[in-house]
Order: C-alpha cells, then sequence, then structure tokens
C-alpha cells in the first residue's frame, strides 16, 4: 500500500474497472481526469489535478466489446497520447504507460511486401508523446520491447529467463497460472499444449515448471485467423490437456487444437489464455467446442462475454499490476514476482 505521496494514477476510459482493482491495491484513489469527444470525433483530456513532479501511471487497455460505451483500439492509443503529453508538459516527473494489452502487437513484422511494422509506429508514438516507461502484460512478439529506448516491463504468464537487455525487462508472472492449475488440478494427469510452433517457449517453460509432460500442434493457415490444417506432436491420451496462448481473437485455432486433442484421447480440454478479445462469432465458436472452459485474464473487459458464454473464467491480474506498479515506483526488484503471486 501507498502513502498517495508523489504518486498519481490515471485510467483512460476503456477499462475502468482494472483501474479501480490497481487502485485498490495500491490503497489509493484514482485521480481525476476528464476526456471526452468532439461532434468530429476528437478526443480531448483535460488533467484535473496537479502533477507537478510527480510519479504518473496511465492505464489504457482497448474495449473489444460491440457495445455502445466500447472504446476502439485507436480511440484508446489515442487517449493515452493526449494523457501522456498533458502530463508531461504539466511536469510530470515521470510517466509510465501501463497497457494490460498492447495495441497492434501482431502487426510486428514486414512479412509481405509494403506491409508496415505498426507496432513500431505505437511504439514511437508512445514514446514521443513523452512516455519514460511501459509496463504492459505478454507481447505477442519479444522483439517489441525492442522498438522502444525506454524500459520495457513485460509481464507473461511463460517463465523465462529474467535479465536486463539495454534497460528493457522481461517480468515473468506465471505464478498466476500456475497457482491456478495446481489448485484446480492432479498435475499427474496434466498435458500443456501449444496450439502452434510460435507458442512452444510459452507451454513448455509452464510445463517445466508444473513438472508435466508437453505436446504442440503444427498449422498451416490459408490467411490470418484462419487456419487449414494442424498435426499433433506428442500424446495427450487419457490426459487432461491445456492449450496455452496468448490471445484468443476468433477462437478458431483454439477450437480446432480442442477437436483435434479430443480426437487424440484427452479426457478433458481447457485453454488458458491472456488476451480474451473474442471478437465476430467466437462465443458461439466457444459454446461448440471440445473445451470444457476458457480461462483469459482481465486485461480486456470480460463481463459481457462471461454472461453470453459460460465457458469463460476470469483471473484478475490486478493485483500482480498493482504490485509492479508499487515496486516501479519505490525503485524495487521485480524478480520477487516471478515465484509467488502477490499477497
Amino acid at each position: 500500500m501507498l502513502n498517495g505521496t508523489g504518486i498519481k494514477l490515471f485510467s483512460g476510459t476503456s477499462h475502468p474497472e482494472l483501474a479501480e482493482v490497481i487502485a485498490r491495491r495500491l490503497g489509493i484513489p484514482l485521480s481525476k481526469a476528464h476526456v471526452s469527444r468532439s461532434g468530429i470525433g476528437e478526443t480531448q483530456v483535460r488533467i484535473a489535478e496537479s502533477v507537478r513532479s510527480d510519479d504518473v501511471y496511465i492505464i489504457t487497455s482497448p474495449s473489444p466489446s460491440p457495445t455502445p460505451s466500447a472504446t476502439s483500439v485507436n480511440t484508446a492509443l489515442m487517449e493515452l497520447c493526449i494523457m501522456i503529453h498533458a502530463c508531461k508538459i504539466a511536469s510530470a516527473k515521470r510517466i509510465t504507460a501501463v497497457l494490460p494489452l498492447f495495441m497492434y502487437a501482431r502487426q510486428d513484422k514486414k512479412d509481405k511486401s509494403r506491409a508496415p511494422i505498426t507496432a513500431k509506429l505505437v511504439a514511437n508514438m508512445i514514446q514521443k508523446s513523452g512516455c519514460d516507461h511501459v509496463i504492459t502484460m505478454d507481447l505477442h512478439a519479444s522483439q517489441i520491447q525492442g522498438f522502444f529506448d525506454v524500459p520495457v516491463d513485460n509481464l507473461t504468464f511463460t517463465r523465462g529467463s529474467f535479465r536486463s537487455l539495454s534497460a528493457r525487462l522481461k517480468l515473468y508472472a506465471e505464478p498466476s497460472v500456475t497457482q491456478y492449475i495446481r489448485s484446480h488440478f492432479d498435475t499427474k494427469d496434466v498435458v500443456i499444449v501449444s496450439p502452434d510452433a510460435g507458442g512452444a517457449k510459452r507451454a513448455t517453460s509452464m510445463a517445466d515448471r508444473l513438472g508435466v509432460d508437453f505436446a504442440l500442434f503444427h498449422k498451416e493457415r490459408k490467411k490470418a485467423n484462419e487456419v487449414s490444417r494442424m498435426v499433433l506432436v506428442g500424446s495427450v491420451t487419457g490426459k487432461v490437456a491445456i492449450l496455452v496462448d496468448d490471445m484468443a481473437d476468433t477462437c478458431g485455432t483454439l477450437c480446432l487444437a480442442a477437436q483435434h486433442l479430443s480426437e487424440a484421447g484427452a479426457s478433458k480440454i481447457y485453454a488458458f489464455v491472456t488476451h480474451g478479445i473474442l471478437s465476430g462469432n467466437a462465443l458461439q465458436k466457444l459454446e461448440n467446442s471440445a473445451l470444457e472452459k476458457l480461462v483469459v485474464t482481465n486485461t480486456l473487459p470480460q463481463a459481457e462475454n462471461q454472461e453470453r458464454c459460460n465457458k469463460i473464467e476470469v483471473i484478475d491480474i490486478g493485483n500482480v499490476l498493482g504490485e509492479v506498479i508499487r515496486r516501479s515506483h519505490y525503485g524495487e526488484s521485480v524478480s520477487k514476482l516471478f515465484d509467488e503471486v502477490p499477497y
């Protein structure tokens, strides 16, 4: 808990529920900022209290829900940049962007002719606005940290080496999920499965930590978000198969993987993902799939999705983010969060 001296916590309009959880964890109120839209859609921000010489944290995460109150990715990004700039010219001592879901993270490389690297553009926008530090969760690709020239704390469900590279930190916050698995499953019957080769490191790291078996799928795509073929590598017969990935968007990959796992003899199938985007008819796919449950974190708002689909369960990561902010403010090490969940 903080005494409130020298720290200010602001929230965008996209995910105020998560911001409130973080504020309660820190024991401080959310600072006041007024965000509005002009008639042509321009974002207007007014910081309603002094931030001079304060350590400022701005929490922003897009809301994928199609409701009228949802905040789009582009709107959330502009809110963030404008709030950072407003705090910067108001003489804030340090400004940290807290991005549970990093915008445009899947556009991290030039995979086709004339394709943009939009994740790099977003990193430039955030830095040029005046950001001094970034806290995010489970980046789609770790190299995104290299797009920044400021420190980046990447909290992810997977656990690997903890090291500092040019002042960029990787923080692995896997204990939240491993604690859940240990408390809900008999680990002797569990096998961790990666839905693609790209997530093999994520899955093997968790499997090693739990001391369980590992399997993966090799998949071929027709186009983005559409899988044509999947081949299972490893045995899941008679096991509780747990799929692990960084995000679930249309859920096509997860549902197809669950079908193959069921055909391969898995007794039950669960999926754990950090970011539950769940766009299009993802919820309908989940309801009709072989998955027993999809466990996601609240990096994105999930209340409406839970109402529409009873297979969704949410792990609260507000306490983890709050503890990272507390340690960052006081200059404490975050490596302790490798091995334990904040109380």
